[in-house]
């Protein structure tokens, strides 16, 4: 299926649908900063083939979505939530199985915490708890650390944000697997050429929260699977046993020797774990007030 401009209380949003809309719904949550190429075309269609109606979409300030001037967003951190549920009544989807990865996963644990209603389950990849916990987290590795801090990059420069791109890559894919550059920066290279601005991406790095909820991990009452690899650089694997802990139900998946994000080589472990959690109940076609 065709990307496609949805417009939903004048925000301008390009989403894209793959398989039987009959079929349960996915909605997939990238990370902020990063457009819907980033869930790539082929994990998408895996999941479409396995029976289900999988929507991924750009974030605002990514992509072709609505687009701010760098420094000047006209929105904050809940107004990212609610555009998941704004992408799900432009579908006219009811609920959703939600898969969220890295902030993805923080955008749907809010979501499940404060439109509940609109989510049938939760997939929560390479992500943290999304509110305060008691738990003790660790910090992200000292290579990852040592990157963030030296990294030069020139936001008016294509090329400088390219090499920028691939080497944070590189150190979110780990230190355990041989890192594919080439596909790397292929992807990279074809998100900044399909971005209407691809210097407002950095407005996510800023954001304000705005009203998000305050209820804790464990009233979010939807079956949840969590996935975290054991080489992740931004959120060692704690990040994730704790959030299967927290939340009632919860279940960890953990991928060995994966870092950061939905890598190509853990599809086959992923996509299946994915087609199982969400064998569940189909949504009504039909949004809210629709």
């Amino acid at each position: 299926m065709a990307e496609r401009v949805i417009e939903v209380g004048g925000i301008e949003l390009c989403t894209e649908a793959f398989g039987d809309p009959s079929d349960p719904p996915v909605l997939l949550v990238m990370g902020t900063g990063a457009s819907m190429l980033w869930w790539e075309e082929g994990f998408c269609r895996m999941l479409a083939e396995g029976g289900r109606f999988v929507i991924r979409y750009d974030h605002r300030d990514t992509g072709r979505s609505v687009t701010y001037e760098p420094g000047r967003p006209g929105y904050n951190g809940a107004d990212l939530v609610g555009d998941a549920a704004r992408v799900l009544d432009a579908h006219e989807i009811r609920a959703a199985h939600v898969v969220g990865v890295s902030a993805g996963g923080a955008l749907a644990q809010l979501l499940a915490l404060d439109h509940a209603d609109r989510v049938l389950s939760l997939v929560l990849i390479s992500t943290s708890a999304a509110v305060p916990t008691d738990r003790e987290l660790p910090p992200p590795t000292e290579e990852f650390t040592r990157f963030v801090s030296s990294a030069q990059i020139d936001w008016s420069d294509a090329d400088s944000v390219i090499e920028y791109q691939v080497a944070c890559a590189r150190v979110l894919a780990g230190d355990r697997r041989p890192f594919d550059e080439a596909a790397a920066r292929s992807l990279v290279r074809r998100d900044m050429e399909r971005a209407r601005d691809f210097a407002a991406a950095r407005n996510h790095d800023s954001l304000p929260e705005g009203e998000l909820p305050r209820e804790p991990l464990s009233s979010i009452a939807v079956p949840t699977l969590v996935i975290h690899g054991t080489a992740d650089p931004l959120f060692p694997l704690r990040h994730g046993e704790a959030l299967a802990e927290l939340i009632p139900g919860g279940r960890l998946l953990t991928v060995e020797g994966a870092g950061h994000g939905v890598d190509r080589a853990d599809w086959p472990t992923i996509v299946p774990a994915i087609l199982a959690h969400t064998a569940g109940p189909r949504s009504s076609r039909s949004a809210p007030g629709g």
